[in-house]
């Protein structure tokens, strides 16, 4: 029984460290870092150095990689609200909310 231990201690000793769920102090990074023209592997870069410094498990480069497109999406699209804040200051058409709720809502310049 105590070598079965021993083996599955050292089999978790030597797992590599990974991480489910992006930390909300590096997801805020990520957003901060990416300004949708540097390579996302240079934003990844950042994100996992920042991460080794404050002592968090570097996330992987594919969630960061998701995380930047999601990112880079959201500041794409305006949302619900903000094409029914649009339509009530008249900068918009009331027909637009259907636009928003199919996802094909345009940015309007600022």
């Amino acid at each position: 029984m105590a070598l079965a231990l021993s083996r599955v201690t050292e089999t978790l000793n030597e797992m590599v460290r990974s991480a489910p769920r992006v930390d909300a102090r590096l997801v805020a990074a990520t957003a901060k870092a990416d300004d949708g023209k540097r390579p996302i592997a240079e934003t990844y870069r950042r994100v996992a150095t920042l991460a080794e410094q404050l002592g968090l498990t570097r996330p992987s480069y594919e969630q960061v990689r998701t995380l930047v497109h999601q990112l880079r999406a959201s500041k794409r699209d305006p949302s619900i609200g903000q094409v029914l804040l649009d339509i009530d200051l008249r900068r918009r058409p009331p027909e637009a909310i259907v636009d928003a709720l199919v996802g094909m809502a345009p940015r309007l310049p600022k």
